[in-house]
């Protein structure tokens, strides 16, 4: 039995470029304030790029209170501040946050797309993809 020959040529460098999480958005971003409540309200160290709608996930090291919070995933509902999100998260009873200067900091991240949005469910209709809060490529090449 024989096969046709095996036809490989270069790979061109473009389509074959690293993956580099700063390429991506939205990212992980550093915690610096938690407000408890029926909804919970995130204060990150710098402005994000999350969208309402977008689901988050939250990890909080022991030594930052709020340890209720560790691994709790939530949407974003609300963006009330460049560097604040609104969780439908209910934390009241929670224990307090705290700020640290360990290595290990709180931060909320982007858990990626939940393939929620107008897919064209009402039939044979023109309209565009809308997921909120899928990974976009922002890379420079």
């Amino acid at each position: 039995m024989s096969y046709p020959p095996l036809i490989t040529g270069p790979i061109p460098p473009y389509a074959n470029v690293p993956i580099r999480p700063d390429y991506f958005k939205p990212r992980f971003f550093f915690i610096s304030g938690i407000a408890l409540g029926v909804t919970t309200v995130i204060t990150t160290t710098i402005d994000h790029d999350y969208v309402i709608g977008q689901l988050v996930r939250l990890i909080i090291p022991q030594w930052s209170g709020t340890r209720e919070l560790n691994e709790q995933e939530a949407y974003v509902i609300d963006i009330p501040a460049s560097n604040q999100v609104t969780l439908d998260f209910d934390s009241n009873g929670f224990t307090a946050f705290t700020s640290s200067s360990q290595p290990t900091q709180p931060q909320i991240l982007g858990i990626g797309d939940i393939s929620s949005g107008n897919i064209n469910a009402s039939g044979n209709l023109n309209t565009s993809i809308s997921v909120p809060g899928a990974y976009i490529n922002i890379s420079p090449l």
